[in-house]
């Protein structure tokens, strides 16, 4: 099959960007919940394993601020426990019908207890009951066996509010890197990037070749 020609060019650009690349980040999220149709939250997630294997994964984006990305999961799944040897991870969201994709790099750390309680608090019934029921990353004889579990837990949990598993929590990325990527005509893409060493640091930006 031969290539496909280049989506048509956003009448956006890079051409002006702020110094600060979350406030960037800010304005483009804003586009792109009002012009994506699939989901523009989801974020490929690439940790690294104890033995240097890398692995990626789709995972959806909870909440971002100037602390970082946040995400939620099983805390005995393959990401968490690769984040407990190389707490390191890169994020990409791509938004299509705009054109760009963001890369982020960074440190990961633990949420808060209260952060995460608050977030499981706010997410639907089956979404709580599914996260005491799924064993995640672990062998599922098969789906019956999920599907039991589920029930199980509907009936242990029938009537009464639901609590956090101690197993299941959040990360948050803390960038030291962030880069916006718009396509162009020609590959001649633009690439603005932004770096700090640390938290505390202030944000260098550059542009760089396609």
């Amino acid at each position: 099959m031969s290539p496909q020609p280049d989506a048509p060019v956003p009448s956006d650009s890079l051409e002006h960007p702020p110094d600060d690349p979350f406030e960037l980040f800010a304005e483009r999220f804003l586009t792109a919940r009002r012009l994506c149709e699939d989901d523009p939250t989801a974020m490929v997630l690439s940790t690294i394993g104890a033995d240097g294997r890398p692995s990626s994964r789709y995972v959806l984006l909870k909440d971002v601020d100037r602390g970082g990305f946040v995400f939620y999961t099983n805390l005995t799944s393959r990401k968490a426990v690769d984040l407990a040897h190389h707490p390191f991870a890169a994020l990409c969201l791509r938004w299509a019908p705009m054109g760009l994709q963001v890369r982020i790099e960074g440190p990961v750390e633990p949420v808060t207890d209260a952060e995460a309680d608050a977030y499981f608090a706010s997410r639907p019934r089956s979404h709580q009951i599914s996260a005491w029921a799924s064993r995640q990353s672990a062998p599922l004889a098969s789906r019956a066996d999920l599907e039991r579990r589920v029930a199980d837990c509907e009936r242990q949990y029938e009537g009464i509010a639901i609590p956090r598993p101690s197993f299941w929590s959040g990360y948050r990325v803390i960038p030291d890197r962030i880069e916006f990527w718009l396509l162009r005509p020609d590959r001649l893409h633009d690439r603005l990037v932004y770096v700090r060493p640390h938290e505390q640091a202030p944000w260098t930006r550059d542009r760089l070749y396609p």
